[in-house]
């Protein structure tokens, strides 16, 4: 087929054009360190380790003008370690990670909003996680004792629909819903979350519920097993609430403010979580200490944070925890109490590249969900062998 010269320039211009509407970029985050760990597993414990401000990742998104204003849109981003090149995104007892572990999603926008299909975070990360000291200058050294109310986004979302709104007037607004993918029962390791943010001068506000089914096997576990036989093992690693894997539903109910005046910004959050239905040991995990009932917790935590210069972030909070009361097949656990305390500074070399002190300590007490004595565990660490644990981190992070 010949085409003329004229024709030959107007293709060529249809192709530019549509070039010009549609974007890929290839973005990411390196972040390494050392730490310094008192009572690491019952000794102290000096090593370096790769994403704390915020984990290593690397990731495309795009987006294509369809018209109308109507768009499609894609985000594929992958979790790592800097230190030894292994995939993020583990599950528990597994050496493996997920390619693209940390989200994955395909969908369209509009002037209604966004609906998007894949791997995501829930609602109360999104309105909520951001008021957290660990989301803001403390890494997942700051989060909640186990992240155990998702603040710090430890936990995706397989299967998820997602609506996130536009903003109007400074209010947004969004849900998810994931798909169990069990046969014979829809609401089998169903996972849905609902959330709203609020923003208007210097004041912020965000809310927003979680609701996981069979938790230890669809929510926990990460990769999204969806089996019976899969419910006989232990996807929590935290002992503050991975005896609780029988759960046959895990929520939470949380909200944040912050509020900014001049340089300094004062934030709070509170958590409820519950633990409902313990004993689901067919479909859920296993309950070596025969809880029934509910187990539920109690979360705040405040914080500071403080622009000292352009350049020097200064940070500090205080989050305390408390577990309730739980029936066990030897009588009644009465609960834990968990104190943390962090301190952070971040000072930037550029735009784009960063170092930072974190600093994290925590004391325990009562009885934990392992029936046991409560022993300091702050996140992501190996939990002390007694009641108090602290951790110093020296790092650098560089966006790309």
């Amino acid at each position: 087929m010949r085409l003329t010269m004229g024709a030959s320039i107007a293709l060529l211009a249809v192709a530019g054009a549509a070039q010009a509407q549609s974007a890929i970029t290839m973005y990411g985050i390196v972040d390494d360190g050392f730490n310094w760990t008192s009572n690491a597993g019952g000794h102290n414990l000096f090593n370096m380790s790769s994403g704390v401000m915020q984990a290593s990742r690397w990731g495309l998104r795009g987006k294509e003008d369809l018209g109308g204003g109507l768009a499609a849109l894609f985000v594929i981003e992958n979790g790592f370690d800097l230190n030894n090149g292994s995939l993020g995104q583990k599950n528990r007892g597994s050496t493996e990670g997920l390619m693209f572990g940390r989200q994955a999603y395909v969908g369209l926008s509009s002037a209604y909003g966004s609906v998007l299909l894949g791997r995501q975070y829930d609602s109360v990360v999104d309105y909520v996680g951001p008021f957290e000291s660990g989301t803001q200058w403390g890494g997942y050294l700051a989060a909640h004792p186990g992240d155990l109310d998702n603040l710090n986004n430890a936990y995706r979302v397989n299967n998820a629909i997602k609506y996130a709104s536009k903003n109007y007037g400074g209010f947004t607004f969004g849900g998810v819903y994931s798909l169990g993918g069990v046969a014979g029962d829809v609401s089998r390791n169903q996972v849905w979350s609902l959330g709203a943010g609020y923003a208007n001068g210097p004041l912020t506000v965000g809310a927003g519920y979680l609701n996981a089914r069979n938790p230890n096997v669809g929510f926990f576990g990460d990769n999204g097993a969806s089996t019976a036989a899969a419910a006989g093992a232990n996807f929590i690693s935290s002992p503050v609430y991975s005896g609780y894997a029988s759960a046959r539903t895990y929520q939470v109910a949380a909200a944040g403010a912050a509020y900014s005046f001049g340089a300094a910004t004062l934030g709070a959050t509170y958590s409820n979580i519950q633990f409902r239905n313990l004993g689901d040991t067919v479909a859920s995990g296993p309950n070596p200490r025969g809880y029934t009932g509910n187990a539920n917790f109690n979360n705040v935590e405040v914080n500071f944070k403080y622009q000292l210069t352009p350049a020097l972030l200064l940070g500090a909070s205080f989050d305390y925890a408390k577990g309730s009361d739980v029936e066990s097949a030897s009588g009644t656990n009465p609960g834990a109490k968990y104190y943390q305390g962090a301190i952070g500074a971040d000072y930037f070399l550029s735009k784009r590249t960063d170092v930072y002190l974190i600093g994290v300590y925590q004391q325990a007490s009562g009885t934990d969900s392992t029936g046991t004595a409560a022993v300091a565990a702050i996140n992501n660490l190996s939990p002390s062998t007694s009641d108090r644990q602290s951790t110093v981190r020296v790092g650098i992070r560089h966006k790309f």
